[in-house]
């Protein structure tokens, strides 16, 4: 009789325990579509959004009355937990990529017509003054304040900031205990364990086609991976043509000037996405030589890049790290 309730008992438990399932979760958020799959026992849509709209009110420039746009403004000095962490990471890439990652090239991007306010006619006096407001030695913080050498300095976070969004929802995710899960905002993302397939995560890594609108999306190569987080960078979306000629949206923090050079996209793999966002960029600036010399440098970084070659056909080089990716996911296909 006693083995007999216990049977009921450990059915009874068993029963209530809720059941686990992936979950998928879409929305708009800093101009962009995130997407997410996880697997857990509640859907955590709500929890989300509550993240990313306290995230935007941090970094986004569009909004007015954001942290950063405050600071941005001169109106504040003050900072809250998530700009402090983007902003110190960021200084630490800054160091790493020789000033090729560099926040402070807010004005440019604007003159240059990519960033939060209206494009300027764009003068070499004009790019000339405000290259007097950019370097990330001119501004700093002291406890949660900003300090500021010139009222001209502004901050971009555009190329980082996303990234660290989607570092703060796979936190989230960590927190719950979720073991299995892809978070991916605007093409950055991050993975965990496997998919509801129960295999690694495949995804795509896209061909550099002058493609503004998305409408002719297609596939350079398809990588398995798990644990690790993926950014890419390319001038291939996001320019404009003018008076024939193309300018891109990587401004070079050297030059005040878009980059241009024969690198198309350059798709990064760390342990978190705050930092493959940011060297992405980094790497779009410094071409594909000196990009190479800072991954081989450092373990927790692999990189693909994609340059414009003869007879459009495309250079292709990658770190011998994510060779070993491509290699192990073409085996596995």
């Amino acid at each position: 009789m006693r083995h007999f309730i216990f049977a009921i008992l450990v059915l009874i438990a068993f029963s209530c325990t809720p059941k686990k399932s992936f979950h998928k979760n879409e929305g708009y958020i800093f101009g962009t579509i995130y997407h997410l799959t996880y697997e857990h026992d509640t859907n955590l849509s709500e929890e989300v959004e509550a993240k990313l709209n306290a995230f935007d009110w941090s970094l986004s420039t569009y909004k007015e009355e954001s942290v950063i746009s405050k600071i941005n403004k001169n109106v504040s000095d003050e900072t809250d937990e998530y700009f402090r962490i983007v902003f110190n990471r960021a200084k630490e890439i800054t160091a790493i990529t020789n000033g090729a990652f560099d926040m402070t090239v807010a004005p440019l991007v604007n003159a240059w017509g990519f960033g939060f306010s209206k494009k300027d006619s764009v003068t070499d006096e004009m790019i000339s003054d405000l290259m007097n407001s950019v370097g990330m030695n001119l501004i700093s913080l002291k406890g949660d304040k900003v300090i500021k050498e010139r009222k001209g300095v502004m901050l971009d976070g555009s190329a980082i900031a996303k990234g660290y969004a989607v570092d703060v929802i796979a936190d989230l995710f960590e927190a719950e205990g979720i073991i299995n899960y892809m978070v991916e905002i605007g093409g950055e993302m991050r993975v965990k364990g496997q998919n509801p397939k129960g295999n690694y995560w495949k995804v795509g890594i896209d061909k550099p086609i002058d493609d503004p609108d998305v409408l002719q999306r297609e596939l350079q190569e398809v990588i398995t991976i798990t644990d690790v987080a993926l950014a890419t960078s390319g001038n291939y979306r996001n320019f404009y043509l003018k008076d024939g000629k193309k300018y891109a949206h990587t401004i070079s923090p050297f030059t005040g000037y878009p980059v241009d050079h024969q690198l198309l996209g350059a798709s990064v793999l760390a342990s978190d996405c705050m930092s493959a966002d940011a060297y992405a960029t980094a790497f779009m600036v410094l071409g594909v030589e000196q990009s190479m010399v800072i991954v081989e440098a450092d373990k927790s970084l692999e990189a693909y890049f994609i340059s414009e070659g003869e007879n459009g056909e495309y250079n292709i080089v990658m770190s011998s790290g994510f060779k070993k990716v491509l290699d192990d996911t073409r085996k596995g296909s």
